[in-house]
């Protein structure tokens, strides 16, 4: 039996509300960074700084366990993470134990090292060992902050050349609105709720840029086809007409990612929570931007219907209809 969560054909006006729903995303956004510069981001040890220890043991890594013997020393942000490689022998156990820079200090002093590994000793396994300590500055983590803010201001700018390339220049603007604005709104919940900021979270958003940035490609597509069969139809009906056609793979792709995500969500545990969260949440605004921020925006601006005359600054001479 075929699941359909929309009918086949559905003849919704997207732009109905096209001022409320801008409107909203305008103000979302503006509050998004109200929150951030007024709140700040509830950074990780990757952006603060502090102390890495690697832990072998020949018991099983149980993450609940090891940060229940952490948490009477009061150390705050404390990041448990199991390494697995398939070049271990049977019964070796790894992991990674990250503790932030305490108050004052660059990173972990020696003594509150020696503190963790006791602890770990006392409550884990005694014949516990500790082959490595690595400390991380804040040099290096102001470095890891520029290169972070560095990697999303490339990959949108590669993106606006890209939609440019394939299409005209109103849907670059279109795709780059869409993208800032779900970076912008996933910032701001991570302000708004103080999730721990790391750089597996820049990952996220960047995987949140991708997600976007293909569900915005999907329906310009079809928008560019439509724009080429329908000469004479308003801008506005066949961008209404594109949307709908691809309502249902739109619903269909981001339903069942976010099944995916809300099970991770659920069991995958702390050390991967953040991350899950990140992408669950930019899904959601991704999906939401592709079709009332990209397309309101390309509305607003307006496209080239006049396909008899060549322009070479549509950037479109780079495409295939097909492709």
């Amino acid at each position: 039996m075929r699941l359909r969560l929309v009918p086949d054909e559905t003849k919704i006006d997207f732009f109905r509300y096209a001022r409320l729903t801008f409107g909203a995303s305008v103000v979302a956004m503006v509050l998004s960074i109200g929150l951030w510069l007024a709140m700040g981001l509830n950074f990780g040890i990757d952006f603060l700084g502090g102390t890495t220890l690697r832990v072998e043991s020949t018991q099983e890594v149980d993450v609940a366990a090891y940060r229940a013997a952490l948490d009477p020393l009061g150390l705050g942000d404390v990041s448990i993470t199991e390494v697995f490689d398939p070049t271990f022998e049977a019964g070796r156990h790894v992991a990674m134990v990250r503790i932030q820079a305490q108050d004052g200090q660059e990173s972990v002093t020696p003594e509150i090292v020696r503190m963790v590994q006791e602890a770990l000793q006392a409550a884990i396994d005694p014949g516990m060992t500790f082959p490595s300590v690595e400390s991380v500055g804040p040099k290096v983590s102001g470095e890891l902050i520029t290169t972070a803010l560095l990697a999303v201001g490339i990959s949108l700018g590669a993106i606006l050349f890209y939609i440019w390339l394939r299409f005209e220049w109103q849907f670059s603007v279109g795709a780059v609105a869409a993208l800032i604005h779900d970076v912008v709104l996933t910032i701001g919940v991570f302000s708004l709720l103080q999730i721990r900021f790391d750089l597996a979270t820049i990952a996220a958003l960047l995987t949140i840029i991708g997600y976007s940035i293909n569900d915005t490609v999907v329906i310009f597509d079809r928008l560019r086809e439509n724009l080429r069969k329908y000469k004479k139809v308003p801008l506005r009906e066949v961008m209404n007409l594109s949307a709908n056609e691809t309502l249902s793979r739109t619903l269909m792709t981001s339903g069942t990612t976010l099944l995916a995500l809300l099970a991770l969500l659920i069991l995958g545990g702390d050390v991967i929570r953040g991350f899950v969260f990140a992408i669950f949440w930019g899904v959601i605004v991704g999906t939401y931007s592709s079709i009332y921020v990209a397309k309101n925006v390309v509305l607003m601006i307006g496209v080239k219907r006049d396909w008899s005359k060549p322009d070479g600054k549509a950037g479109t001479q780079f495409s295939r209809i097909d492709a």
